[in-house]
């Protein structure tokens, strides 16, 4: 079987083509800003996204047939986890997503590129907006704001997965605690195959993360909206972006960077990264319990899942829960292809978006 996976992203456009599990080209297509000012919205970079990936194949030799070609998701309305074939509800939803983001373009552009071919299918799996949370953990305070799931399902669910193989079992028999430890960090309840319970990772509920500032002081958060002082841009952005998190506390998300600090002595960066892995190993803990404490395994991965400062200490804090596995980085373009696969061989069931 041959598939195309494709991610793009605020920058670049990832691509991946697989044959079987073998990847034969991986490749990371970068867009200078100066190129997508052109274009007033996201999607309107939707023709120029798509020619530069048929000429990379073309350049590298790739020639173009495929079975399947599978795309990021997008920011439609929240589904539960799995596989997609793209049909018109999903492309109509993800052309008007309330929400701009690049990986709009992923069904899109897998779409297009389907029905140029013979017999290849367009996919997408387990966007950002898979929804499988369990009543109770849908309640908030407030009945006008009911709990989001907003998280890293792609990569989340694609080690889960793997870490069933490795244990001769499915994902679907097991409870796992994934924490996706990024940019942003989501902290995902698994149970028997179903993310019962994660936070929002996109708005900045749950753990600080090097772009997040995490669940706020309610109270405090209301003044500082209605101080005056902020436009609700410069507000959000202390939420999650560039003023959030530990880009707010230490003026940088390089997360080599700042533990060479903490190493030649710097007491201020010891202290927040320590409140960050303080309050991700809280919501590990938390996320045991609606497992009612009956958890097979703890799974970290992520970019900061590399970490030699942050891996230590955070499994020092749960090891008690579980035994742990530490997956490093997130492929989500293997975990594109791999879901591909599974499809078309059979061995997992495809879903149609309504």
């Amino acid at each position: 079987m041959r598939v195309l996976a494709i991610n793009p992203g605020s920058t670049s456009t990832k691509i991946a083509v697989y044959e079987d599990e073998l990847p034969v080209l991986v490749t990371n297509i970068r867009h200078e800003l100066a190129e997508l000012a052109h274009y007033e919205k996201i999607i309107d970079q939707y023709d120029y996204r798509k020619q530069l990936i048929l000429d990379e194949l073309l350049d590298k030799g790739i020639s173009f047939e495929f079975d399947a070609i599978i795309g990021r998701g997008g920011l439609v309305k929240p589904i539960k986890g799995g596989v997609y074939e793209v049909n018109e509800a999903l492309r109509v939803d993800t052309i008007n997503a309330q929400r701009a983001h690049a990986c709009n373009l992923g069904s899109l552009i897998a779409f297009e590129l389907a029905e140029l071919l013979p017999n290849c299918r367009a996919f997408i799996a387990d966007p950002v907006v898979v929804d499988e949370l369990s009543d109770v953990a849908r309640i908030s305070g407030s009945p006008l704001l009911p709990r989001m799931a907003v998280w890293h399902a792609l990569n989340q669910r694609a080690v889960a997965r793997r870490y069933a193989r490795e244990h001769n079992t499915h994902y679907e028999d097991l409870n796992l605690i994934v924490c996706h430890l990024g940019g942003g960090v989501s902290v995902g309840t698994h149970a028997k195959g179903k993310t019962i319970d994660v936070n929002n990772a996109l708005d900045g509920e749950g753990p600080i993360s090097p772009e997040r500032a995490g669940t706020l002081p309610t109270g405090q958060l209301i003044d500082l909206c209605f101080s005056g002082k902020y436009t609700k841009e410069e507000i959000k952005k202390m939420i999650a972006g560039s003023k959030a998190g530990l880009a707010a506390h230490l003026n940088t998300t390089d997360m080599i960077q700042i533990e060479r600090a903490i190493e030649s002595g710097d007491e201020h960066a010891k202290l927040i990264v320590d409140a960050m892995i303080y309050q991700i190993a809280k919501a590990v803990g938390a996320a045991a319990v609606p497992l009612y404490g009956k958890v097979d395994a703890i799974l970290l991965t992520g970019g900061m899942a590399r970490s030699e400062y942050i891996v230590p200490r955070l499994i020092e804090y749960v090891s008690f829960l579980a035994p742990i596995s530490v997956y490093p980085g997130e492929d989500e373009l293997e975990a594109l292809a791999s879901n591909a696969l599974s499809v078309l061989r059979g061995e997992q069931e495809l879903l149609e978006y309504k």
